[in-house]
């Protein structure tokens, strides 16, 4: 394991009296695994961040990193155990008197790195971050998104084991998100490098996290496999992220027009996983059985575990034809739920 947090808390002396941001946590990163941590401002997110990077002291608990306890280092031991663990910002918190490159060569020189070794470890990293031919560019000539490949390549410098990225691209347009995501992943599998990912957006959890813990007052309350956890989500604060990006508001919504336009047949939401997403079950469900089907709604996401997909169905016609279909749905492997009965 590259991260262990065992029964970790935090809590703060407030006028109000004692607040607990984080609160019993139990929790495993894998070594070369991009972890994602979600949850509404207020979860905890930052006070835990701070904790991983040892620029808090938990309460109570334990933070390991590689084997070291950072929690309980101190002095010139805290300092190079920080060195492993390098951190990214959402507003990138670059120094706009200094060039990419001087940005990038920055922690390089406080760690007393010669300046010929400085330089080649420069060159390096702005190539790996694509930004080559920006190197004497001020913050001030570059877009958010170059800011924030600085940011990655400053981070890189001392060769971390774990990279920390606070709402790294919660600044950031779309497009740019995607690209940031994008080198994220590429670094990842170049460097093998650990990633842990603190965001309130479920999309960054789908787009690159293997595994995902769900942070609601302090606690997590949900944690899993991506995959697993946006197909089947327990706790009320996972659906609700899950339906950020699924459609469910909507689908929701076009169920409950549905029932009253179309008060015959059943209701049906199916859920593929893996390799389903890409048989053509609808249309041998169609070919064979005697009803007729209403495409309600639909959509196919991909995740680092893999596809899933997401499609509403209204079945109408004789209702021992709809059940056989139902069953034959059940028979392809398909996650299928019955949302109303005429």
């Amino acid at each position: 394991m590259m991260i262990i947090l065992e029964n970790l808390s935090k809590t703060f002396q407030t006028t109000n009296g004692e607040l607990k941001a984080v609160d019993h946590i139990n929790l495993t990163v894998n070594q070369g695994e991009i972890f994602g941590i979600i949850g509404y401002s207020g979860a905890g997110k930052s006070t835990l961040i701070r904790l991983l990077n040892g620029l808090e002291k938990p309460t109570e608990g334990s933070v390991t990193v590689n084997g070291q306890n950072i929690s309980a280092s101190k002095g010139h031991q805290l300092r190079l155990a920080r060195q492993k663990v390098s951190m990214i910002f959402q507003h990138f918190n670059l120094l706009w008197s200094r060039t990419v490159e001087d940005n990038i060569s920055f922690p390089l020189e406080i760690a007393g790195i010669s300046k010929i070794e400085r330089q080649k470890r420069v060159k390096e990293l702005i190539e790996l971050v694509g930004l080559s031919g920006r190197e004497k560019a001020y913050p001030s000539q570059l877009s958010g998104g170059q800011k924030q490949r600085v940011g990655i390549a400053r981070a890189l410098a001392n060769q971390p084991e774990v990279l920390l990225c606070d709402e790294a691209t919660s600044a950031l347009d779309p497009e740019t998100t995607d690209s940031i995501l994008e080198l994220l992943v590429d670094i990842n599998n170049r460097l093998g490098l650990t990633i842990v990912l603190i965001t309130h957006e479920m999309h960054v959890i789908r787009k690159i996290c293997h595994r995902v813990a769900v942070m609601e007052a302090g606690k997590i309350v949900e944690q899993g496999n991506v995959l697993q956890v946006f197909q089947a989500p327990k706790q009320a604060i996972t659906k609700r992220f899950v339906s950020q990006i699924s459609g469910n508001v909507t689908a929701n919504q076009t169920i409950a027009h549905l029932k009253e336009q179309y008060p015959t047949g059943k209701l049906v939401k199916l859920v593929f996983v893996g390799d389903r997403t890409e048989q053509p079950i609808l249309s041998r469900l169609i070919k064979q059985y005697q009803v007729e089907v209403n495409i309600v709604q639909g959509n196919i996401e991909q995740t680092q575990n893999g596809a899933y997909g997401t499609l509403y169905l209204q079945l109408d016609g004789d209702a021992i034809a709809i059940d056989e279909a139902i069953k034959y749905l059940h028979d392809q492997e398909v996650q299928t739920e019955v949302i109303s009965h005429d």
